[in-house]
């Protein structure tokens, strides 16, 4: 029984990707989309929350490689542990430079971020990795892991070491 499952789950995952429409051979043209996901603030008084929120980026492709930019905006509600205050957002310029593996692009990225808390607002370095699946030529599914610095936040002394995976989904023009 445990076979027929596990057979019936790994058909009902490939089955789609195999029937996926091909994405056309080009990554380039611009994109926006929306993601969700978990923001884990290490530092004094860290906690770690749900995120959400939208991205609007262009990608260039060379053949096998790609680069590209994006602008990205977070929403969370990260309490700080014993009341040092709250995140509210993070906003994300991001340049990234990947290769093509045909429907798949894995991708490194770095840039900046903006924190924006009730106690100050500061910007810190970003670097990290992210996939992206085209379900077709227009949609694409994927997912980051990015790390943030933002050291001495808003000239506190403080240092807050960030680190968010969000899931993507976004819309190709």
């Amino acid at each position: 029984m445990k076979k027929l499952v596990l057979a019936a789950a790994s058909a009902a995952l490939i089955a789609p990707m195999a029937a996926a429409p091909a994405m056309a051979d080009d990554w380039t043209g611009l994109y926006f989309g929306l993601g969700v996901g978990w923001t884990d603030i290490d530092g004094p008084n860290g906690d770690n929350a749900a995120t959400y929120g939208a991205h609007v980026g262009y990608d260039l492709d060379f053949g096998q490689w790609i680069a590209g930019g994006e602008l990205e905006y977070e929403r969370t509600d990260i309490g700080l542990l014993g009341g040092a205050g709250d995140v509210d957002n993070i906003g994300r310029v991001k340049v990234k430079g990947g290769y093509d593996f045909g429907q798949v692009m894995g991708y490194a990225v770095l840039g900046r971020a903006r924190m924006k808390t009730s106690f100050g607002n500061d910007n810190g370095n970003i670097y990290g990795l992210g996939v992206t699946y085209a379900v077709n030529e227009r949609v694409a599914l994927g997912g980051e892991l990015l790390r943030h610095d933002f050291g001495n936040f808003a000239g506190t002394g403080t240092d807050y070491d960030t680190d968010s995976l969000t899931f993507r989904a976004s819309f190709r023009f």
